[in-house]
């Protein structure tokens, strides 16, 4: 048994350094540690993304402009995470180097979250700017706050965990992420089972919807202190250490466009493929509620009770989404390191297969078959891609590096929304329509899987 110096706490380690990577193999607590809060990060974000279609066309948000409102959240992804990542990479102190960004983005996205669902129940009207633009910017600082969240646990795996270890840990945090997007997107049929009103007057939310957001702010707290508390960092001179820099190299404040020129190829390659990814993606927060409302319930007006229960139902298929990514997850945690790029191929075609199926069926337990499909392709993308990644950074300027490696994920779901202004109206006004689409450009980015190569290294 060896033991490392941790921010002046000794944690006994199982083994010894692996060669490959000279970082230690971490004990089972520690991966569960920084893994489990992802747990609650999660919850908000599918809260968000299950519900801000629900939330905007329910105070009164014209569905052709729905786009813009899915705009906001990626745009502050693209600039937060960056940011987060390149000074967190130069943040040394008594609280952690990445803890500290989480310990201030949690209660804030708490607080968003308690003031979004409440966008239509201030009085401001039913389609009036003043309730759209408080949706809208409440929005924005729940993505906000959720990106400062987030990124820590991103980057904290890169710091710790060894080669070995990776996929496990990668794919154990998409795992919690899952189960908290189990849990946020069933709330609302369960609020609504136990007796919970699921119906408002126009221009509200219902009750249904609402309380499931408080607990969502709970277990966001709850979780994000948890790991704050148990998660202990690597110093300065260990972390040098265990990843064969130089202490210096960790106070080296780069600017954005120079690490972009000294990017390794395998950072382009695979943001590429991530673009197919999450174009798709976007399509399905936006338009899901309204093609399962209008294939399976036949209907377009958010305020009638079909319409309604087309928003529970998407939530129980977004918890199907979620367990059989939880599910698949346990498959790519074996992953062997040679094995990434085929299960990344295999997982983008399943995903595709998934979202297209959804624009040909109308019976409603039919779709629980589709949304298994695009669960594999959820944490697929959310899980392999880091571990080809953080393995071709090799330690060095990683945050910032994950950081920009987001507008990866931010600038498609931009792309899509702007798009969307363009092609929504060219189809026929179909949501089903444009689920379709995102399933044929998610399994198109299987295309580019065989070019990326994690083994030039920056």
């Amino acid at each position: 048994m060896k033991e490392a110096q941790i921010d002046n706490t000794k944690v006994k380690l199982d083994a010894k350094p692996v060669k490959k990577s000279g970082l230690p193999s971490l004990p089972i607590s520690t991966l569960f540690a920084m893994t489990f809060g992802f747990f609650g990060v999660n919850m908000a974000f599918s809260l968000q993304s299950s519900q801000m279609g629900r939330i905007f066309q329910t105070i009164g948000a014209n569905p052709t402009k729905l786009g813009f409102f899915f705009i906001l959240p990626p745009l502050m992804g693209m600039i937060v995470q960056p940011l987060v990542g390149k000074y967190s990479d130069l943040t040394w102190n008594r609280f952690g180097r990445r803890m500290p960004y989480l310990l201030f983005g949690a209660p804030i996205a708490a607080l968003v979250l308690v003031l979004l669902p409440n966008a239509g129940s201030f009085g401001f009207g039913y389609a009036s700017l003043a309730a759209l633009w408080f949706g809208a910017i409440a929005v924005l600082f729940m993505d906000l706050s959720s990106n400062v969240c987030m990124q820590p646990f991103k980057m904290i795996i890169g710091d710790m965990v060894n080669e070995d270890q990776k996929d496990f840990a990668w794919s154990w945090q998409q795992i919690f992420s899952n189960m908290g997007a189990i849990l946020a997107t069933l709330l609302p049929f369960i609020m609504t089972i136990v007796g919970v009103s699921n119906v408002a007057k126009k221009g509200s939310l219902p009750h249904s919807v609402i309380w499931t957001f408080y607990i969502g702010a709970a277990v966001l707290l709850i979780t994000s202190i948890f790991t704050i508390a148990k998660v202990h960092e690597y110093s300065p001179k260990d972390y040098a250490r265990y990843h064969g820099v130089k202490e210096s190299d960790n106070e080296e404040n780069v600017g954005f466009i120079q690490l972009l020129k000294e990017a390794p190829k395998a950072f382009w390659e695979i943001s590429l493929v991530q673009m197919f990814c999450w174009f798709a993606f976007q399509y399905l927060w936006t338009y899901g509620t309204g093609a399962v409302a209008a294939n399976v319930w036949h209907v377009s007006d958010p305020s009638t009770a079909g319409y309604q229960a087309a928003g529970n139902w998407f939530g129980v298929l977004s918890a199907v989404q979620a367990i059989a990514a939880v599910i698949w997850g346990m498959v790519l945690s074996k992953t062997k390191p040679s094995q990434r790029k085929m299960m990344y191929r295999l997982g983008l075609i399943l995903g595709g297969l998934g979202f297209a199926s959804v624009f040909l069926i109308h019976v409603k337990l039919l779709l629980v078959v589709s949304f298994c499909f695009i669960g594999i392709g959820w944490i697929t993308m959310n899980s392999v891609p880091f571990a080809l990644l953080t393995t071709a950074l090799g330690g060095k300027h990683e945050g910032a590096y994950l950081g920009l490696f987001n507008c990866s994920i931010c600038l498609p779901q931009i792309i899509a929304s702007v798009a969307s202004f363009a092609i929504f109206p060219l189809i026929g006004k179909s949501m089903p329509g444009m689920i379709l689409l995102a399933g044929v450009v998610f399994a198109a980015g299987a295309l580019f899987v065989g070019r990326i190569n994690e083994t030039d290294k920056l």
